[in-house]
């Protein structure tokens, strides 16, 4: 299994992002694929997760309405579109693996991404 994700950079308040995660290694359709991220000093949260099979979504209140999961299975990427961003959102943003569905139980993880909000 492998899991990469990128597209992370530095952004200004109230700026936007397109954050990739590219999968191999597992029949993608399958599974659930998952965002988290872990800002310094702070627990990893998960944020946003999407089942490749029926294409349910999940979010945490604190991003509804400003980030967007979506995948393409053809390309056996997924994909999390961010908006509005805020300094607090500052972190390593990771992609990863769920076997069953989006239980937020991880079973195998990319390396992250980071994302810098920052003026």
């Amino acid at each position: 299994v492998q899991l990469q994700a990128y597209g992370g950079g530095l952004v200004q308040p109230g700026g936007s992002l397109r954050l990739s995660c590219a999968a191999s290694g597992f029949t993608f359709n399958d599974h659930a694929i998952g965002w988290l991220r872990q800002a310094p000093g702070k627990e990893r949260e998960e944020v946003s997760c999407i089942s490749n099979s029926d294409g349910r979504t999940y979010y945490t209140d604190s991003v509804k309405g400003r980030f967007t999961i979506s995948n393409d299975n053809a390309k056996n990427t997924v994909y999390l579109q961010i908006h509005s961003l805020k300094p607090e959102e500052t972190a390593v943003y990771f992609c990863a693996l769920d076997l069953t569905s989006c239980h937020g139980k991880y079973d195998y993880w990319g390396q992250g991404t980071l994302v810098t909000v920052s003026s």
